[in-house]
């Protein structure tokens, strides 16, 4: 069995060729276990390649900040110098240009929120990780649910619980008979519509970004170990194209941290905004 098969895509099962597992399919993200013992249970996912990413992830950013920011220098090192741009961008960019003076408050969960994303999307470029945690839908959802939590609670400590509401659902301004009709959107737009829409577009970039890398590389793999030698070219062509869009996937891995923590920044200064 091809090496790639193992480290892109789930573990099959023995004797299992390397043209049964292509195309690529949800198969591909069915992790096993990592702990012996627990692939044929109840607990089989309870701790996976995808779980041991999060993981490190977690680990990695309390290592750093806390390593960079042990003993703060007046010139600061180069560690503690890209903490304190990772910082200032969320702050100045996000923070403050959306929310206002208010924003500065709200900088510190914002930047979590930032470089957790970026460092789990990062991991589907990384060789032998080569798969984003975030294309599993359940962690875009917990991402979700946590930045429209902390959005509704500061809206309802502002306005309180029915000022939120109406703030949320009235269309001020609009004539009084179409607000029966403008009231249900806004309310299923505002409060219930904003979550999903989150998880969704980050789940779904980087499930697309996986599944176009998992094509090109194991296709390039199948038409390799294919019998006809005229397709190697082919093979080589493909992986070409791989390199290609690992590259456009560092892109898209930044932008969509951005735009989840920008969006996650204007949900919190609609929140925030007085009621008219």
């Amino acid at each position: 069995m091809s090496e790639f098969s193992t480290v892109l895509a789930a573990e099959p099962a023995a004797g299992t060729s390397l043209a049964a597992e292509f195309p690529p399919g949800v198969g591909s993200f069915d992790y096993r276990s990592l702990i012996p013992g627990l692939e044929d249970t109840a607990w089989a996912g309870a701790f996976t390649k995808i779980s041991l990413l999060v993981w490190v992830t977690v680990a990695l950013i309390l290592i750093f900040f806390m390593v960079t920011y042990r003993s703060p220098r007046l010139v600061p090192t180069r560690g503690q110098w890209i903490a304190e741009s990772v910082y200032g961008l969320v702050r100045d960019n996000i923070a403050k240009d959306i929310i206002g003076h208010q924003g500065v408050r709200f900088a510190p969960y914002l930047t979590t929120l930032f470089v957790f994303i970026l460092i789990n999307n990062v991991w589907s470029i990384v060789p032998f990780a080569q798969i984003s945690p975030n294309s599993h839908i359940a962690f875009p959802i917990v991402l979700a649910v946590a930045s429209w939590l902390v959005y509704v609670g500061v809206g309802i400590r502002k306005h309180g619980f029915f000022g939120y509401i109406k703030a949320s659902c009235w269309v001020s301004g609009a004539p009084l008979f179409v607000q029966p009709i403008l009231v249900p959107i806004e309310f299923f737009s505002n409060l219930l519509l904003r979550p999903v829409t989150l998880a969704v577009r980050l789940f779904a970039n980087m499930f697309a970004g996986h599944m176009i890398l998992l094509v090109f590389i194991l296709g390039g793999v199948a038409l390799f170990e294919a019998q006809a030698l005229l397709l190697r070219p082919v093979a080589l062509l493909s992986w070409g194209m791989a390199i290609v869009m690992t590259l456009f996937e560092l892109g898209i891995l930044v932008l969509q941290a951005y735009v989840f923590t920008l969006l996650t920044a204007t949900y919190l200064q609609s929140s925030l905004a007085e009621a008219h």
